[in-house]
């Protein structure tokens, strides 16, 4: 990402920070079948494994990953050091689990040690195509052989008709709840940093970096969990 795209991206989430996880159940009209599903296709062997959260925010979909592993070494990730002081809270009584905290950018992201599994959710999003492009193969290197990746993110629709339906459907869902109008129009604000692109075009480009058993598992207007496999 740009400095530029990352300074918006820090002050827009700073900005919220303390009202995400509040909020985000009402954003996401599909959130339990979203973060569930994305969840479910975690699966590695290892009692212990290591989990990297990409663009991880307050945890969220962190903390699905320790229900499922107790014992997970995890390493968060993110542009906002707020965003992580609320992700450092939920987990200070993490029990047997290691969780590492990181404040920066993921795309520029390098670890000599190999993980399980990669995992992210409503981030990715947010980088131009190019960038996109350019992770999905630093995640293939960052996994161990038989890892996976799992993105829980928006796409843009596949003609400006569904693209603008999927919009409208938001739009109508996220009005219909207590939201002030504050919240709403920040959210608004916040989708004017979105750089989506088409599903199809992102499974291919998983394909491209060299993963198998790539797929969109779920599907809910432009919410979506694709999964990707390295041999």
């Amino acid at each position: 990402m740009t400095d530029n795209t990352n300074h918006h991206i820090l002050t827009k989430f700073d900005e919220i920070a303390q009202k995400y996880d509040s909020q985000r159940r009402k954003l996401i009209p599909s959130f339990d079948d979203f973060y569930n599903t994305a969840a479910s296709l975690v699966q590695v062997e290892q009692k212990a494994p290591r989990i990297l959260d990409l663009g991880a925010g307050t945890g969220l979909f962190s903390s699905y990953m320790l229900r499922r592993y107790p014992e997970a070494r995890l390493t968060l990730i993110d542009l906002s050091p707020g965003m992580l002081d609320i992700a450092k809270d939920r987990f200070a009584d993490a029990g047997a689990s290691e969780v590492t905290y990181l404040v920066g950018d993921y795309s520029t992201f390098a670890d000599a040690e190999p993980y399980d599994a990669i995992v992210s959710s409503l981030s990715i999003h947010h980088l131009e195509d190019e960038a996109k492009k350019a992770l999905y193969a630093q995640i293939f290197h960052l996994l161990k052989p038989g890892g996976v990746f799992v993105n829980a993110d928006q796409v843009l629709g596949k003609t400006p008709f569904l693209d603008s339906l999927y919009r409208s459907d938001w739009v109508a869902k996220i009005e219909a709840t207590d939201l002030s109008p504050e919240a709403l129009q920040a959210a608004y604000e916040r989708t004017k940093l979105d750089r989506m692109a088409p599903l199809d075009t992102q499974l291919d480009w998983l394909r491209d970096a060299g993963f198998i058993d790539v797929d969109c598992v779920y599907k809910s207007y432009n919410f979506v969990v694709m999964l990707a496999r390295k041999m």
